[in-house]
């Protein structure tokens, strides 16, 4: 599952609820689960949890795990291991970017909250391995996808390591204008 999707306008509306951007996470960052077990995990009733893994299957984003479960329970797993935004993509609304990025930055905040609050009870080796730094350069468009571009390869390159102390480690990217600086005509 190295590979990555680049949703078309319906599936960026699709994931634009927070419900199904979760469990995308989890089938992700756990491998594969029931409608059940994803029901308990996000505290949903089960029609509700199928429903919405219906609605991320529809647009490719999991699929059924045929090798697991019967007929009674169908196991779902996720279809790719990333997802990648093209905001330039004809057809992409201002309104559906905003809808979807608002819902990814909540995710992310949660999932930082929480790494932060079970920090001080990480082993020791994993106490100083990660980072919440930040830094701001002054660049061009082109240097500024540039920069993106050359930290995303960074990062896909980055090859799983198959050891007893190895866990998952999560890397966002995230890298924008700065907000509120005043754009002059000519730059819009």
């Amino acid at each position: 599952m190295g590979s990555s999707i680049t949703p078309d306008i319906a599936g960026l509306r699709a994931l634009s609820h927070p419900v199904r951007l979760r469990m995308l996470t989890l089938l992700r960052g756990e491998g594969p689960a029931t409608a059940t077990t994803l029901a308990q995990r996000l505290g949903l009733n089960t029609g509700a949890t199928s429903y919405h893994l219906r609605q991320l299957a529809q647009h490719g984003f999991i699929e059924e795990d045929a090798d697991r479960g019967n007929a009674r329970d169908r196991w779902w797993r996720a279809a790719h291991a990333s997802t990648r935004t093209d905001f330039r993509a004809r057809g992409v609304v201002d309104s559906d970017v905003e809808a979807y990025l608002t819902t990814v930055v909540l995710l992310y905040a949660d999932r930082m909250r929480a790494a932060v609050s079970e920090m001080p009870f990480l082993p020791p080796p994993w106490r100083t391995v990660g980072t919440l730094s930040d830094w701001e350069v002054r660049l061009t468009p082109a240097r500024a996808e540039a920069l993106v571009k050359k930290l995303a390869e960074v990062i896909e390159e980055a090859e799983d390591a198959d050891s007893d102390d190895a866990r998952p480690f999560v890397v966002n990217l995230n890298a924008y204008p700065r907000p509120g600086q005043p754009w002059g005509e000519e730059e819009q």
